[in-house]
């Protein structure tokens, strides 16, 4: 297995890749890349990745899952990246503005919601789901703080929570989507192991990505999955890695 690219051998990866099917990067921690055609998605970026956000020149969209978002990186992201948008929960909105975001790049959402996106003669959804942090904390001015989603392509969906605990009515919100991969975040004040192997099975999932809180809490994972749910495909990423979701 070769070396994950890094900085502008990276990026340049990105803007090659055409697949039939989602194609996915870890940047560390929760944050990711998701690309489908020509089309490219940037999940909770962060200043210390592998890529820069200032050298990112192709970013559609930005989405943001809580209040936690690195504003610094999402700042120099769309300043490279004219075109793109930042998605965030609409109780957050305000105080990115403060922090020097402006209001017409951001794309204000809450639980039950749908974006498309339309672009190169491709469709896609993205739909906002809830996440408990550790609690949901709903109101009825700001809505859920803090919001996973479920990115829609195709026949391919991506589940993306950003931190979230499990709470009872996850697996129903998830189900109607026909999720073909969850990325989970898994140990600390996240989903156990177990959790997330459960969810992924309750839900469907074709595949399960870990997003670990710590490094123990990946091998936690896979040891879990291969002892107890030997059933279920999973992928562990390397920091820059990429993964072409298999055709079903």
């Amino acid at each position: 297995m070769g070396e994950a690219n890094r900085g502008q051998a990276l990026l340049e990866e990105i803007e090659q890749t055409i697949s039939a099917t989602p194609a996915l990067w870890w940047l560390g921690g929760n944050a990711f890349i998701f690309r489908f055609a020509t089309i490219t998605f940037y999940i909770d970026p962060r200043m210390d990745g592998p890529v820069d956000p200032a050298e990112v020149r192709h970013a559609d969209l930005i989405l943001a899952t809580g209040h936690d978002l690195d504003l610094e990186a999402v700042r120099a992201m769309l300043a490279a990246s004219k075109r793109a948008k930042v998605v965030l929960p609409k109780s957050a909105a305000e105080a990115a503005g403060r922090a020097g975001i402006a209001y017409h790049r951001m794309t204000t959402t809450n639980a039950d919601l749908r974006i498309e996106y339309f672009k190169d003669g491709v469709y896609g959804r993205v739909y906002a789901v809830p996440s408990a942090r550790p609690e949901l904390d709903w109101s009825p001015e700001q809505g859920y703080p803090h919001l996973g989603y479920l990115i829609r392509f195709g026949r391919w969906t991506v589940y993306h929570p950003g931190n979230c605990r499990m709470y009872p009515s996850l697996a129903q919100r998830l189900r109607p989507f026909n999720v073909s991969v969850a990325l989970l975040p898994v140990g600390g004040k996240n989903f156990t192991a177990g959790e997330a192997a459960q969810l992924a099975s309750a839900i469907g999932a074709s595949w399960i990505v870990p997003m670990p809180a710590h490094g123990g809490d990946e091998n936690d994972f896979v040891a879990h999955l291969l002892g107890h749910r030997p059933e279920l495909a999973f992928k562990v990423f390397r920091p820059g890695g990429k993964w072409v979701v298999p055709e079903d």
